[in-house]
């Protein structure tokens, strides 16, 4: 053990003060992503008085591991003054932090190691328990006050990029739909005169969904897309293949890709779909889960599973994020999730042809045009930010693993 290093116990002290007022305000959970979250648990009838309180700048976290996965449930309060925990969390505080500042303590939390030796040092017949004593006794290193301050803020650079990031890349998605609902929906996209066509007296027609602009029409989806049209064979010349299944993205978020060696590792009897730049991938089991997204510029080697139907835009002019805003809008969803529900598989599913048969209006090509000149930049630069958050967030995990060494880092 290195001379640094010091039990952890020295620097912590439990807090229990109760809620003896009984209020009710800020009842607050702790995720497996170490932050807290507003308790969704059933309080009808519950005496609060027994909850504990958390202050800002204190830890609360859950000794019952055995139902969270490899994660420990442990978070610092920042965002309140105060909250309220149930009474079976552990609520704890720094004794000086002069000496060990909460931030940094919150770094050594959100390691991956320190994950792993909870979950081995926990134990219990029936449920398995992170003590406060197996707490107190963690070993870790304990550098400078100013040298913590440093990796905290170093630390606090990159988390605020991600979340900036992700606020661009909601706006960025609200605005898109918005776009699609104006333009395709209201039918108040700009007219010769840069004015709302509807509202502004563009004539109408009726068709079987109602009145609709002059000159656009209606089609399905199968009308301007192909689907399931390329599949991995033995003529294909990879390696390596970057693997993709339906569990891997959700609402147009990739979480993971995982890279097979063709030869030497066993591959998935579902990695056979071949996909390209604009394609869209919708998994056909529980629409509701949202596991489906738009494909940017993926690698050639991408292959996703067959759970995805992958739709490919063939009609001139038509762009994917406009299929894709029209097959997500959650008018969309809910009817796909209600024939998925009357499926007679083991899960709720769909068919590929349930996608295929969503109406759409069809408008014409100065339309189209139009809508890939607003809606393409939109998507391009939320996918180059969500390339970005992958290397802020490789950054952030280097900044954690080096927590070990700190002081012969800096």
């Amino acid at each position: 053990m290195k001379s640094n290093y010091k039990p952890l116990g020295k620097y912590i002290r439990v807090v229990d003060e109760r809620n003896v007022e009984g209020i009710e305000d800020n009842l607050l959970g702790v995720s497996v992503t170490k932050v807290f979250i507003k308790s969704i648990a059933n309080t009808v009838g519950t005496d609060f008085s027994t909850y504990r309180i958390v202050k800002k700048n204190q830890f609360t976290y859950i000794p019952d591991t055995s139902r969270r996965g490899d994660k420990i449930g442990i978070a610092l309060l920042e965002d309140l003054d105060k909250g309220l925990v149930s009474q079976a969390y552990t609520v704890f505080e720094i004794t000086d932090a002069e000496q060990l500042l909460p931030q940094y303590l919150m770094m050594w939390f959100r390691r991956p190691e320190f994950d792993r030796y909870a979950r081995y040092i926990s134990h219990g017949s029936v449920r398995e328990i992170f003590s406060w004593d197996d707490m107190c006794s963690i070993m870790l290193p304990v550098p400078k006050i100013e040298t913590q301050k440093e990796v905290v803020a170093e630390y606090n650079i990159i988390v605020n990029r991600i979340n900036l990031n992700n606020q661009l890349i909601q706006k960025l998605e609200e605005t898109a739909q918005a776009i699609y609902k104006q333009w395709f929906v209201d039918f108040e996209f700009p007219n010769e005169d840069c004015k709302p066509y509807k509202s502004s007296g563009g004539e109408m027609v009726e068709s079987e969904l109602g009145e609709i602009p002059k000159g656009w029409s209606v089609k399905n989806v199968g009308d301007v897309v192909n689907c399931n049209t390329s599949t991995l064979t033995l003529n294909d010349q990879f390696e390596t293949i970057e693997y993709l299944d339906t569990s891997s993205i959700t609402n147009n978020e990739i979480e993971e890709i995982q890279t097979l060696n063709l030869l030497n590792d066993e591959i998935p009897s579902r990695a056979k779909r071949k996909v390209k730049h604009n394609d869209i991938i919708f998994s056909t089991v529980r629409p509701n889960l949202k596991h489906f997204g738009i494909l940017k510029n993926p690698k050639p080697n991408l292959i996703v599973s067959t759970g995805f139907a992958v739709l490919t835009p063939t009609y001139p002019n038509i762009c994917g994020e406009l299929i894709y805003l029209l097959i997500t809008n959650e008018e969309n969803l809910k009817s796909l999730q209600a024939r998925a529900e009357m499926s007679v598989s083991t899960y709720p599913s769909i068919n590929p042809e349930d996608l295929l048969n969503i109406h759409l209006v069809l408008p014409n090509k100065e339309i189209l045009l139009s809508a890939d000149e607003i809606l393409n930049p939109q998507f391009d630069l939320a996918e180059c930010k969500k390339i970005e958050n992958k290397l802020l967030k490789s950054m952030k995990d280097l900044l954690l693993s080096k927590l070990a060494t700190i002081e012969s880092a800096l």
